[in-house]
């Protein structure tokens, strides 16, 4: 029901975008975020916007993510300023509850919290 694009491999400083369309029951009433896989089966939210339309940033990112959706409900994150520490698989997600407090307590979230994940992409960035 997510189906992700984007991805790729960087130079440090570069930019990418991940965009991810939902389709098949993922309606207004859902938030939708991204995450970054830590360890394991983990992950920790990137950023996230909630069905309200408010949107949430992890503290790490000081600024250089954007996240929007559009009408179609495709989620997208915009990362500019890329590091070496923002390489990972990226997943979209989405769900009834708000997802920003995830994001802004960055603690970890594992797959069955979740309703609806992508199937993840790949950043690397290098120097």
């Amino acid at each position: 029901h997510l189906v992700e694009s984007g991805g790729g491999s960087v130079q440090a400083g570069g930019s990418l975008r991940l965009s991810c369309v939902a389709s098949g029951g993922t309606g207004s009433d859902y938030s939708m975020g991204w995450f970054r896989e830590i360890e394991g089966n983990a992950r920790k939210g990137v950023a996230a916007i909630d069905s309200d339309g408010r949107t949430t940033y992890a503290d790490f990112l000081t600024g250089r993510f954007s996240i929007s959706k559009d009408n179609s409900n495709t989620l997208t994150l915009q990362m500019n300023d890329l590091k070496p520490e923002d390489i990972g698989m990226y997943y979209c997600a989405a769900d009834r509850i708000a997802l920003g407090p995830l994001v802004r307590a960055g603690g970890r979230t594992y797959p069955a919290l979740l309703e609806y994940w992508g199937q993840g992409s790949q950043v690397t960035v290098y120097s």
